[in-house]
């Protein structure tokens, strides 16, 4: 099995209970000693990506100083499965030391 490069620090943002990607960030910044995580999202569920990086931040890395080093936003154009067209958002925040 062939491993991804790159995905390491990325945490990507979903359905799961908020805490988790909390913990997700936190983990990659204390446990593996990243000087940067990548936090991804699409669609509705940017705004929950925002709210991590800004939780992890603010108040459970308080001592950590991270600030927000990048932020990247893309759209692209998806087919639904009864072939209509629409343009689904996506986001990319990098957080470092």
């Amino acid at each position: 099995m062939e491993k991804k490069e790159g995905n390491e620090n990325v945490v990507f943002i979903g359905s799961k209970p908020f805490m988790n990607y909390i913990t997700g960030v936190v983990m990659q910044f204390t446990t593996k000693n990243r000087d940067e995580v990548i936090v991804k999202a699409r669609g509705k569920w940017i705004s929950r990506a925002v709210d991590v990086v800004e939780a992890a931040r603010k108040k459970f890395l308080k001592d950590k100083n991270l600030r927000i080093k990048n932020v990247l936003i893309d759209s692209a154009e998806m087919e639904t499965d009864d072939g209509k067209k629409m343009n689904v958002s996506s986001i990319e925040i990098t957080l470092g030391k």
